[in-house]
C-alpha cells in the first residue's frame, strides 16, 4: 500500500499547491467567486462534469449498480439530463445576466429585492446540506485508505477542501476542479471500469451469473425514475452550485455548448458506474452494505498503483462537489443574506472596494466550512441529508425561478408566495411521511406551482420597467458590471 499512499499524498498535497497558486489570481470578487468568467470551452467542460459528479455519483452509482444492476445508472443519468437541458435551454441566457448568485436573478426579474433574502435562505440549506453530504463521503474513503476513524477522516478532508477554497475561491476550485476530472476520467472509466469487467469474467459470465433483471433498463422501477428526474434533473436546473459555474463561462456559447459537452460525459460516467456495481455483484455476492462494493472492489481487485490512482479519483469526485458547493454556501451567505440583514445590501455593479469584498467571501468560505465539517460530524445518513437538501430546492425554488425564465406574468408576490408555499409543504410532508418517502417532493412541487400561478394572476403584473431591464439583460446588452474584467475575444 505504500505507493498507493504516495499516489494519495501527491494528489493532496497539488491540490493544497493550487489552492495557493489560485490566490494569487483572485484579486477581485469577480476572479475569486466566479474566475473572471472567463472559462474557455475545455476548461468550462471538465470543471462543470467535476462538480455535478460527486461522491454520490461514484461511490453511490457504483452501489446502486451492484443493487439494481444497469438500472442503477438511472441516477447519475438524471443529472446528466439536468446538465444538458440546462446547457441547451437555459445556461446561454443564465451567463448574460452576469449576476454571482440566483437570488441576484431573481432580484433582477421581479424587481424590489424582496424575493432575495427567502430564496437565499432557502439556497443556503440546500448548498450548505450538499457540502454536507460531500464531507460526510470523506470518511467512507479515508477509512479505506488509512484506516482512521469517522471523525478524523471528515476533519482530514474536510480541511484540505477548506483551506484550498478559501485561499484563491473560484480559480483555486476551477484548477482543482479541472485536475479532479482527468484523474476521474483515468481512475474510473480508463482504469476501474475495464478491470472489474475482466475480473467478473466478462458480459457473458455476468449475464450467466446474475438474474436478468440486473439487466433490465428499467428494473430499478419506474417510480424510482420518475422521482430521480424530479429530484436530480430540476435540480440541475436551478442549483447555485451549479449557476455559479455558469457564471463562470466565458461567453454564452461557452456555457451552451461546453455544459453539453460535459452533460453527456455524465451520461457515459453512469453507465460505467452501473457496470462496475455489477461487475461487483457477481465478485461479490453477499457485501453487507450496497455502498461497500466501490471501496471492495478497488482494495481487493486493482494492483498496486492503480489502486492509489482509483482512490484518489474516489477522493477526486468527493472534493470536487463539496468545493463547489462550500463556495456556493458561502456567496449566498454573505451576498444574499448577511449583507442584507445588515442592510448594506448592494446591486452587482455597487463593487467599489474589491480588496474588502475578496476579503469578505473569503472569510464566508472559512466560516461556512467550519460549520460544514461540524455538521457532518453530527449527522451519519448521508442519503437523508441529500434528500432534504434537493426536497427544500426544487419543492421551494424550481417554480419561481424557470416560471421568471419562461413566464413573464410571474410577479414578486407569486414568486414570494411559491417559496414559502413550497418549501414549507416539502418540510411538512417530510415530517409526516418521512425524508425518503416521494410525497414531500410531488406534493411541494404542485403546491409551489399552484401558489405562483394563483398569486401571480391575482396581483399586479410585473413593473414593466423591470421587466425592460430584465429584457437587456437577458439579451446581453447591459453594461459590463464595474467589477467584471472586459477580455478580448480569445
Amino acid at each position: 500500500m505504500a505507493v498507493d499512499y504516495l499516489v494519495i499524498v501527491v494528489y493532496l498535497a497539488g491540490m493544497l499547491a493550487m489552492g495557493w497558486w489560485g490566490m494569487r489570481r483572485a484579486r477581485s470578487k469577480s476572479e475569486f467567486l466566479v474566475a473572471g468568467r472567463r472559462l474557455g470551452p475545455a476548461m468550462y467542460s471538465g470543471t462543470m462534469a467535476a462538480i455535478v459528479l460527486g461522491g454520490a455519483s461514484t461511490i453511490g452509482g457504483v452501489g446502486l449498480g451492484y443493487q439494481y444492476g444497469l438500472s442503477g445508472a438511472w441516477m447519475v443519468f438524471t443529472i446528466g439530463l439536468g446538465l444538458l437541458a440546462l446547457s441547451v435551454f437555459f445556461s446561454a441566457r443564465i451567463a448574460r445576466l452576469k449576476v454571482y448568485t440566483v437570488s441576484e436573478m431573481l432580484d433582477l426579474r421581479y424587481g424590489g429585492g424582496r424575493a432575495g433574502i427567502i430564496s437565499g435562505v432557502v439556497m443556503w440549506a440546500y448548498t450548505l446540506m450538499l457540502a454536507v453530504t460531500s464531507t460526510i463521503a470523506y470518511a467512507t474513503i479515508f477509512d479505506v485508505l488509512f484506516d482512521i476513524n469517522r471523525t478524523l477522516a471528515i476533519v482530514l478532508g474536510g480541511s484540505i477542501v477548506v483551506a484550498y477554497s478559501t485561499l484563491g475561491g473560484m480559480w483555486s476550485i476551477t484548477l482543482t476542479d479541472m485536475v479532479q476530472f482527468v484523474v476521474k476520467t483515468i481512475g474510473v472509466l480508463l482504469l476501474l471500469l475495464p478491470i472489474a469487467v475482466v475480473k467478473a469474467g466478462g458480459f457473458g459470465e455476468m449475464k450467466a451469473q446474475l438474474p436478468a433483471g440486473y439487466f433490465d433498463p428499467l428494473g430499478i422501477g419506474g417510480e424510482t425514475i420518475f422521482t430521480y428526474v424530479l429530484i436530480y434533473t430540476f435540480g440541475m436546473l436551478i442549483g447555485q452550485d451549479i449557476w455559479q459555474r455558469v457564471f463562470t463561462a466565458r461567453s454564452d456559447r461557452t456555457a451552451k455548448w461546453g455544459g453539453t459537452v460535459a452533460g453527456t460525459y455524465c451520461l457515459a460516467y453512469a453507465l460505467a458506474g452501473a457496470v462496475i456495481g455489477t461487475a461487483a455483484k457477481v465478485l461479490y455476492p453477499k457485501l453487507g452494505s450496497a455502498d461497500d462494493a466501490f471501496a471492495t472492489i478497488v482494495k481487493d481487485e486493482l494492483p498496486v498503483g492503480v489502486r492509489g490512482l482509483v482512490l484518489a479519483a474516489a477522493l477526486a469526485a468527493v472534493m470536487s462537489t463539496s468545493s463547489g458547493a462550500l463556495i456556493a454556501c458561502a456567496t449566498v451567505a454573505n451576498n444574499d443574506i448577511w449583507s442584507r440583514l445588515r442592510g448594506i445590501a448592494k446591486a452587482p455593479s455597487d463593487d467599489h472596494d474589491d480588496h474588502d469584498e475578496v476579503r469578505g467571501n473569503r472569510a464566508f468560505i472559512l466560516l461556512m466550512g467550519v460549520a460544514v465539517i461540524g455538521t457532518a460530524i453530527a449527522i451519519d445518513n448521508v442519503v437523508e441529508a441529500l434528500t432534504v437538501a434537493y426536497n427544500l430546492l426544487v419543492g421551494g425554488l424550481l417554480v419561481p425561478i424557470l416560471g421568471g425564465l419562461v413566464w413573464k406574468r410571474g410577479t414578486v408576490y407569486g414568486a414570494l408566495a411559491s417559496v414559502v408555499v413550497g418549501g414549507l409543504a416539502v418540510i411538512v410532508l417530510m415530517a409526516t411521511h418521512g425524508i425518503l418517502a416521494n410525497e414531500p417532493v410531488y406534493y411541494g412541487l404542485l403546491a409551489s406551482l399552484a401558489a405562483y400561478v394563483i398569486v401571480s394572476l391575482a396581483t399586479p403584473a410585473t413593473d414593466a420597467a423591470v421587466l425592460a431591464a430584465w429584457r437587456e439583460r437577458l439579451a446581453g446588452r447591459s453594461p459590463e458590471l464595474a467589477s467584471e474584467p472586459v477580455t478580448a475575444p480569445q
